[in-house]
């Protein structure tokens, strides 16, 4: 793991901390060949990440609820094979400014890569609106691959993606998952997951195309704090949420085929499904285009992924972009 972009506590204390349980200031500086006071600063920074410390006088330390780091080595093993092999590479960040900036930024190559981080700096989700990324506690993932047919291969596939994510939690044991239209994936309402599609090279020609997902494991205290709209965490939703090196690999088994196909296939053969668990099918919902608002019945999406809408202008469509949809009020 390279630890780049934040000022981060060492990676061999937020292993020892790991397991949840208490542990005193000596045994930390003892472990890390550190004075107590040099520890004592090291924890000051956990609250910064989102990550809640518990200090209690004679008990020492105990980070709330432990972590689970991702481990490139335990997600390969998880994987199936065939998925595995057609990942040209696959990394895990401690801290990044965003996993979508830092494969933007990549070099073009061949093959599909895909980035995990612990930690977002300045994690993104729609409109420039910032995602908010507590250290260790969720899921940050960006993939990236290349493609010579121009950007019209990749319509609706912010879609196709959020089909796959929600197969991928109900075989995690996560049912009624739905899709919003675009790319966020809701529970009872709430957003659980939010995909951002970005876009660099020629439109008609070479481009390059990053899948971002972020998906939330953790109830963090931090997020509550920072979201400002209804959201949920697996944590909330299963007794036992699976570990997220789990997470991460049953992602990338649904993911990483659906990347590889889609040029030939296309959204068509994700659209019933997408119809399936639209949120919003049949509702009166405002839609939102720059200072530009549509009110109409959300009649489902057409073969290439855009919005149906039923106006007193009759069936009209609408393309992605920076457009949000909230159910009329």
């Amino acid at each position: 793991m390279s630890n780049d972009s934040a000022d981060l506590p060492p990676l061999a204390l937020l292993q020892l901390l790991s397991d949840g349980k208490n542990h005193s200031g000596q045994e930390l500086a003892n472990a890390l060949n550190v004075s107590r006071t040099a520890i004592w600063k090291q924890l000051a920074k956990l609250e910064p990440l989102g990550l809640e410390l518990l200090s209690q006088s004679g008990r020492g330390y105990c980070l709330v609820g432990g972590l689970e780091l991702l481990d490139e080595v335990l997600i390969r093993k998880q994987m199936n094979v065939s998925v595995s092999e057609s990942l040209s590479s696959l990394n895990v960040i401690t801290s990044i400014d965003s996993t979508n900036a830092y494969l933007m930024r990549r070099e073009p190559g061949s093959g599909i890569i895909a980035c995990f981080a612990e930690y977002q700096t300045a994690g993104r989700g729609r409109r420039g609106r910032q995602w908010i990324s507590p250290f260790a506690s969720n899921i940050y993932l960006s993939l990236r691959l290349s493609t010579n047919s121009g950007l019209g291969a990749f319509e609706g596939m912010s879609l196709a993606v959020g089909v796959v994510v929600a197969k991928t939690l109900n075989e995690l044991g996560v049912s009624d998952v739905q899709l919003k239209w675009p790319n966020d994936v809701l529970w009872s309402g709430k957003k659980l997951g939010g995909i951002l599609i970005e876009v660099v090279g020629d439109p008609s020609g070479v481009c390059h195309l990053v899948v971002g997902l972020g998906l939330n494991l953790r109830s963090a205290k931090s997020m509550v704090q920072a979201i400002d709209q209804p959201w949920i965490a697996l944590d909330a939703i299963l007794p036992e949420p699976p570990g997220r090196n789990r997470v991460a690999s049953s992602l990338l088994n649904h993911i990483v085929p659906l990347l590889t196909d889609y040029e030939t296939r296309g959204f068509e053969c994700y659209k019933a499904d997408w119809d399936m668990l639209n949120a919003q099918a049949n509702q009166m919902v405002d839609l939102f285009m720059g200072t530009n608002k549509t009110s109409g019945l959300m009649r489902g999406v057409n073969a290439s992924g855009a919005l149906l809408l039923e106006t007193e202008k009759g069936l009209e469509i609408f393309h992605g972009g920076e457009v949000s949809l909230r159910v009329a009020r």
